[in-house]
């Protein structure tokens, strides 16, 4: 969930190119909603702000109610958010530092030690 349309058409061709399969690109939480409710997904991506009514806490709900991780990709991420998502990544990152973000919450998700947070992200004690 992204409300900026470079950033999102840049994560998506990036994380497609990285081998993950994007299931939608979406910038309202109506809009993510309606895709949590009709597909599988395993870690939802969102900015705090979004288009339209409701923000990114309000997907991180939404996901929680699905069992659907959410780490928040976001240039300040509230207090809040350490309830409702995996970890924060902050904005403006790097492609090689999403990857390894991502890389590393594969491995929390996975069960596994993450020994080497990389730089920008904060991980939540938050169960999934």
């Amino acid at each position: 969930m992204e409300d900026e349309p470079l950033i999102a058409f840049d994560n998506e061709y990036l994380l497609t190119d990285a081998g993950y399969e994007v299931i939608a690109t979406v910038d309202s939480l109506a809009e993510a909603v309606r895709v949590l409710a009709e597909e599988a997904i395993d870690l939802v991506l969102s900015d705090i702000k979004l288009r339209g009514d409701g923000d990114g806490m309000d997907v991180a709900r939404a996901a929680a109610a699905k069992n659907v991780p959410v780490l928040f990709v976001t240039g300040n991420c509230p207090v809040e958010a350490h309830s409702l998502g995996i970890g924060c990544l902050a904005k403006p990152y790097t492609d090689k530092i999403l990857k390894n973000a991502l890389a590393a919450l594969d491995r929390k998700l996975q069960g596994g030690e993450v020994k080497r947070v990389p730089a920008g992200l904060s991980l939540y004690q938050h169960p999934v």
